[in-house]
């Protein structure tokens, strides 16, 4: 796996194509800081879009549970991905707060008998 930085001017490109092309991913959202602690956000719910508007300069990750996850003026931005796919994100916040989005494949049934 290779973790590489994300610019800020490349965000709304990135995060338009990784929602075009995404399979069907489960995410975990973790919230970590010095002052909160470390807080499960959704654990293990069907992501069904990431984006970013430049114009509010906030990070919208949208829940199958019709939930969304906002990122306010984020600083700095991680993924970690290879050749299978996108493993992870982190987003460090204008807070300091650390919003890690850790994706997996949801688990394939056998097929019914």
């Amino acid at each position: 796996m290779a973790t590489h930085k994300i610019e800020k001017e490349d965000l709304k490109h990135y995060f338009d194509h990784f929602s075009s092309v995404m399979p069907t991913q489960l995410v975990e959202i973790e919230v970590a800081g010095l002052d909160i602690g470390d807080q499960i956000e959704a654990e293990w719910v069907p992501l069904t879009g990431i984006s970013y508007d430049p114009k509010d300069d906030v990070i919208v990750t949208s829940l199958d549970d019709k939930l969304d996850h906002n990122i306010r003026k984020p600083k700095d931005i991680y993924v970690d991905e290879d050749d299978a796919g996108i493993h992870s994100i982190e987003v460090t916040c204008s807070e300091g707060h650390k919003h890690i989005l850790k994706l997996r494949n949801p688990l394939e049934l056998p097929p019914a008998k």
